[in-house]
């Protein structure tokens, strides 16, 4: 086993030796370690990475083959119970799903008037009335391509164009233990350092210029700490489809904590209208308005946008448009001030980069944003921050 995990490290173009692999096996003999995955991973580590520069390629290493072991080994799972509902509900063929046409905002709207006023019960399976399943634009669970959703679950195919009921969003995690460096790493491309505050710091090449000077008695030399002086102003999308992004987000959101100490972060869902919060959990109670975020910080801001921007064209170019809340005007109008605002801006978005041409809404934000949007990946990091230190 152990020549085959060795193997597999060469493979993975990690520089192990043979005389590294004898010190693992030397280790591994005389039981310094608990016979846990957890323990062989970290005594692994430390015998044959030398280099804390090539951990993250180990960490990556390291995974692919316990994955390995573990998908040679069958294992007996209970089916859950998702599994039946999601078959029992109704399959539409590709047909019939062809023949559900969008009805457009103003129709949609009447059309849910006249529903609330003529329905007097819960439906189920329908085509028409407000109900859970079939092909209605209203209720919840179905398959029509656009239309409202009304308390219950998403049957995931996206269409909703507003929701109405009581949603709960989780803050991001800025004390998340990261995975990988290479994010501070990608992050650190927007620093521009200088020297404030007290005398904290040490200047060890004057002070062992003044010492000298001084027959050898020590003269100590400090210096005002040097501290990164780039202001950061991010804007998080939070909850519905940026559920599936959380793990990324948070990575991403704590690394920026470390790096920037001059940052600030506000939340929004979907898109950007004339209020943001700080909590999500305080989101209807303690909001911020937009116009006051706009005129508080200074230009020299650099604006980061956060999100996955899959929504309804309607959130962003219709006023009233949101999928949760009546704003007045569209998303785009706040989009672009905030562009003028904030001259240094870059939107990124963790949707694999591959799908952005099948999604409406991300072609309409690109274009709203001068094409500045840049995947949630090492090398679209990169690109981004070239951007905003300019």
């Amino acid at each position: 086993m152990l020549i085959d995990f060795f193997l597999h490290l060469r493979a993975a173009r990690l520089p192990v030796s043979i005389n590294e692999l004898l010190t693992l096996l030397e280790a591994l003999q005389s039981e310094v370690i608990q016979p846990s995955l957890e323990d062989f991973y970290f005594l692994a580590r430390t015998c044959l990475i030398k280099d804390e520069t090539r951990f993250d390629r180990y960490d990556q290493a390291f995974g692919e083959y316990v994955r390995g072991l573990a998908a040679g080994t069958p294992e007996l799972r209970d089916i859950p119970a998702e599994w039946f509902r999601q078959q029992l509900q109704r399959r539409l063929s590709a047909e019939e799903l062809a023949r559900l046409e969008k009805l457009g905002w103003e129709r949609l709207m009447e059309e849910l008037r006249k529903r609330l006023l003529e329905q007097d019960g819960a439906h189920h399976g329908g085509s028409k009335w407000i109900g859970s399943g079939g092909t209605s634009p209203f209720g919840h669970g179905g398959a029509h391509p656009e239309g409202i959703r009304i308390g219950g679950p998403s049957r995931g195919n996206r269409g909703a164009v507003k929701v109405w009921e009581a949603r709960a969003y989780r803050d991001y995690d800025d004390q998340v233990e990261l995975g990988t460096r290479n994010i501070q790493l990608a992050l650190r491309r927007l620093r521009r350092f200088a020297r404030e505050g007290g005398e904290l710091e040490l200047d060890l090449p004057d002070t062992i210029r003044s010492t000298a000077r001084n027959a050898g008695h020590l003269d100590l030399k400090l210096v005002p700490e040097r501290r990164n002086r780039v202001k950061v102003l991010m804007l998080l999308d939070v909850g519905g489809t940026m559920d599936e992004h959380v793990a990324a987000v948070e990575e991403l959101f704590s690394a920026a904590r470390t790096q920037f100490q001059h940052l600030h972060f506000y939340y929004f869902h979907n898109c950007v209208y004339d209020q943001l919060w700080r909590s999500n959990r305080r989101r209807h109670s303690e909001r911020f308005e937009t116009r006051d975020i706009l005129r508080k910080y200074n230009r020299d801001y650099k604006l980061v946008f956060v999100g996955d921007a899959t929504m309804s064209p309607y959130e962003v170019l219709q006023a009233h448009g949101s999928v949760e809340y009546d704003n007045v005007e569209p998303g785009a109008a706040w989009l672009q001030r905030l562009a003028a605002q904030f001259p240094q801006f870059a939107w990124i978005n963790p949707e694999p980069e591959a799908l952005w041409p099948y999604r409406q809404s991300i072609s309409i934000i690109r274009q709203l944003l001068a094409g500045r949007m840049y995947p949630l990946t090492l090398e679209g990091l990169t690109r981004a921050m070239r951007v905003l230190a300019r």
